[in-house]
């Protein structure tokens, strides 16, 4: 990985959105949601020594307006603060 968070911060690749409803409806790009979910891909180191609750390969649910989006090597990414993460699933 070519970024490394620091502090509290974490690295996580959003999954995939829902391409069909329960139903077996087909949902246009226009209208999927922003996915609510994602891997963790790299932790910070905490704060004073304090190791963070989140390890890397967890999957993470967390808010709809959190973090930072970010790209790299073609591929979108959020940074956000461990706090902001909702559960660990």
């Amino acid at each position: 990985m070519k970024i490394q968070p620091l502090g509290e911060r974490v690295l996580i690749q959003p999954l995939a959105a829902e391409e069909k409803t329960a139903g077996g409806i087909i949902i246009p790009n226009t209208a999927k949601e922003k996915p609510l979910k994602g891997k963790v891909v790299a932790v910070g180191t905490g704060l004073d020594g304090k190791n963070l609750t989140v390890k890397v390969d967890d999957v993470v649910l967390y808010g709809k307006y959190v973090g930072t989006e970010i790209e790299l090597d073609g591929t979108a990414y959020l940074i956000m603060l461990e706090s902001e993460i909702l559960a660990i699933i």
